[in-house]
């Protein structure tokens, strides 16, 4: 089974026939480092699967670039309000490696759905489970401390530290370079 009925699964299960269908209608890029997926003040067209390599979500404000969301190996992201209201985002999507990523489009995706009731359930828990992803990022930012924040994100992603520079670790974090790194030094 590919990586993507894989990961599809763990969300929702579909039956084969209904997952050949699915898995059909997604789009396959390689990319190198650096190519941008979603430019700023762009409709989001895509849910994106990043099979192997690391996107990173980001705004701007004041001049400076803040990480909203790393996705790293075998993750779904896009941004989600652009994707949904259909209107230009405010997030950027930009490749930190080279990268396999896998794209449905939203048109097709919404197509799928109104046509197979497991693709709307699935559908239905993809959309979920980002807003709980959202609402744990929100949580985190108002109540924990930036030195809590550094170790959830060491314990969901260790991998992080070695592939992705420190400046966008800590603007994720909420911290300067300065403070992540006498996180880091304490630990």
């Amino acid at each position: 089974m590919n990586i993507l009925a894989k990961e599809t699964n763990k969300i929702s299960p579909l039956s084969p026939e209904v997952m050949d269908v699915y898995t059909a209608a997604w789009e396959h890029w390689v990319l190198p480092k650096d190519h941008v997926l979603l430019r700023e003040q762009q409709v989001c067209d895509y849910i994106f699967f990043i099979k192997k390599g690391i996107a990173r979500i980001f705004y701007h404000k004041n001049d400076r670039e803040i990480t909203e969301w790393f996705a790293l190996d075998e993750n779904f992201f896009l941004s989600i309000v652009s994707f949904f209201e259909r209107t230009p985002s405010q997030l950027i999507i930009k490749l930190l490696e080279p990268s396999e990523v896998l794209g449905i489009h939203h048109n097709k995706l919404m197509e799928l759905a109104a046509s197979h009731h497991e693709i709307e359930t699935l559908f239905r828990k993809m959309l979920a489970g980002s807003l709980i992803l959202s609402q744990h990022r929100m949580n985190a930012i108002q109540f924990e401390t930036a030195q809590q924040r550094y170790g959830r994100l060491l314990a969901s992603s260790p991998e992080i530290i070695k592939r992705v520079p420190l400046s966008y670790i800590a603007s994720f974090l909420g911290v300067t370079m300065e403070t992540l790194s006498r996180i880091r030094s304490s630990r």
